[in-house]
């Protein structure tokens, strides 16, 4: 039936084309008026689409374009309806439009974003359909970016021990993080956009030393006498040196101490006191009279290495010889009785003044204050070990629990003090410009205070509160440029410790870095490996996933390789933060 009606209608075209009569003439004629509007209809109705689709494309771009300029403060909100104008212009090159008009509005954030929005109107002259009085077809576009609705925290945790000091690291590293710093500062289009904390770590980390009364601090063991020394009160110690007895040590005697036994020797007072000297033997006059203080330690007896290398005692043991009226209850080994007032043997208090009264000068100088305390803070837990997993968490300080308080330690390799987040950038750089390079390994310690700085608690005030209409990501940057070496148990500050790991990363379910990424924190981990070491499947491990399938983790192999690997980190953080 199609075939067949079409067929007809050819036909009849083809007669009504061949008549010459004067009527079919006339019809054509009038036919021509209508059928050329329609088809010069659709000519001008194309020209205009594809004017239209420019404007879109031009429009598309300008809104993108204008939103980054304004988000990285490279324009202000004045700035941005010309900006726009001025962008569409070089952008929009249809010739077929005229009157084009451009107007950009900044909406700024209510909960969903900031936006911009670029309307285009335009005019497109006809050419056909001027014949029914329609000189021109009115067009316009849209195009709406939105962005920036994410804020970010970040903790840059930053591996300062020793070995940073070789092949031009510690430069690197200050280099990198400046430039790191930077990239974040211009990423933020309010101050409140991006706040960083620095957290430079090494066995230690330094919390500030005027925290020194805070509540949080646990004074146990910074106030403890040398465990190797830790005799029954009423006894003497066996293996001093020279198997001398304990009571028998006093003013003018042999220092009963020695590397080799002990880890440590003799001071003419607590050696943490400027102008300590060591002593061969025990002060016989003055205000020190009789002070046993013990030196630096150097890591333990027997000339080993351990947890205790570059650690002070904070207090001396006096000396005070007993007399008592009679012998009565007293054997030959404690008192010489021989005259009266009987001479007992000599006792001995580790920092007097905190339990003797009345307090002497004496008692005074073999008792430190807190407030030499140098900042320094190690692992939560009790000294024999870990305990309630409070080194791999950020749980606040319970009253009575001194193993969930931050431990003090006076130690030689106290690392630069933390910074708390903060958006001062001025400060963060010359913190940055600050960072020197001293002591042995412990990445736990640096991972959970760079959690701490992002949650509060200790030393780290509440971080600003989180504004209901954004939304924010928690970050951690890792960097070590080596394995762990030591910690608070474990370790003698050379050689890689698997204990200190599995306090880091023991099992995809055990750790501190379970217990960070379980936060809903994002960690970044970089591996400066200058030594040709294996990869760190440790610092691997720690990583957060990659949107790539892989891990948030770069392994460079020299130290100018560190700002590329910051500079990568940079550009994902920025990149998350102004999403369009």
């Amino acid at each position: 039936m199609p075939s067949a009606l079409f067929t007809q209608l050819r036909k009849s075209a083809a007669r009504f084309i061949a008549d010459r009569s004067g009527n079919i003439a006339v019809l054509f004629g009038i036919a021509c008026v209508p059928l050329i509007t329609f088809v010069g209809a659709a000519v001008d109705y194309s020209r205009a689409v594809a004017a239209r689709t420019a404007m879109q494309s031009a429009l598309d771009s300008t809104a993108l374009m204008v939103a980054k300029d304004y988000s990285l403060n490279k324009i202000s909100a004045s700035e941005i309806d010309g900006k726009a104008k001025s962008i569409f212009s070089a952008l929009y090159t249809n010739k077929s439009a005229n009157s084009v008009e451009v107007v950009a509005v900044l909406t700024p954030n209510t909960g969903k974003g900031s936006t911009i929005k670029v309307d285009g109107t335009g005019k497109v002259p006809t050419d056909f359909m001027k014949l029914v009085n329609i000189s021109q077809i009115d067009i316009g576009a849209s195009s709406t970016t939105t962005w920036g609705s994410t804020r970010l925290r970040v903790a840059l945790v930053l591996d300062t021990t020793g070995s940073m000091n070789d092949n031009g690291k510690i430069g690197a590293l200050k280099t990198a993080t400046q430039n790191l710093l930077t990239q974040l500062k211009d990423a933020a289009g309010k101050p409140e956009d991006v706040y960083v904390s620095i957290i430079p770590f090494s066995k230690d980390v330094n919390v500030g030393a005027s925290n020194y009364t805070a509540n949080w601090i646990d004074w146990t063991d910074w106030k403890s006498q040398p465990p190797v020394l830790d005799y029954a009160k009423s006894g003497s110690k066996s293996g001093l040196v020279d198997n001398v007895a304990w009571k028998d040590v006093g003013p003018g005697s042999k220092c009963p101490f020695s590397d080799s036994k002990h880890g440590f020797v003799c001071t003419d007072r607590p050696a943490t006191e400027a102008n300590a000297n060591k002593v061969s033997n025990i002060p016989s006059n003055g205000t020190r009279k009789g002070l046993i203080c013990p030196s630096m330690d150097t890591g333990g007896p027997n000339g080993t290495t351990g947890p205790r290398n570059g650690l002070y005692y904070n207090g001396c043991y006096d000396s005070v010889q007993r007399t008592v009226a009679s012998c009565t209850g007293y054997n030959s080994t404690e008192c010489s009785c021989s005259g009266w007032p009987s001479v007992c043997k000599i006792y001995h208090t580790w920092r007097p003044a905190d339990t003797v009264t009345p307090v002497t000068a004496a008692d005074t100088a073999a008792t430190p204050s807190t407030s030499t305390w140098n900042g320094c803070v190690t692992d939560r837990g009790t000294y024999s070990g870990p305990s309630n997993d409070y080194d791999r968490n950020v749980s606040l300080p319970l009253s009575g629990v001194p193993a969930s308080r931050f431990p003090a330690e006076q130690i030689s390799s106290c690392a630069p003090k933390v910074t708390e987040m903060n958006n001062n950038w001025a400060t963060m750089n010359t913190t940055v410009d600050g960072l020197f390079p001293v002591g042995g390994t412990n990445q736990p310690i640096g991972l959970v205070w760079g959690w701490q700085s992002l949650v509060g608690g200790g030393p780290f005030p509440t971080p600003p509160v989180k504004d209901e209409q954004y939304t924010y990501q928690d970050i951690i940057v890792l960097m070590s440029d080596g394995l762990n070496t030591v910690d608070r148990w474990y370790g003698n500050g050379w050689d890689t410790n698997t204990s200190v790991d599995n306090r880091m990363y023991a099992s995809a379910t055990t750790g501190t870095c379970v217990n960070v990424k379980a936060a809903g924190i994002k960690v970044y981990t970089v591996h400066v490996n200058t030594n040709g070491s294996p990869e760190s499947t440790l610092l691997k491990n720690c990583a957060s996933p990659a949107d790539d399938g892989g891990k948030e983790f770069q392994m460079v192999t020299s130290a100018s390789g560190l700002n590329a690997a910051f500079n990568s980190i940079a550009t994902k953080l920025t990149d998350l933060r102004v999403a369009f």
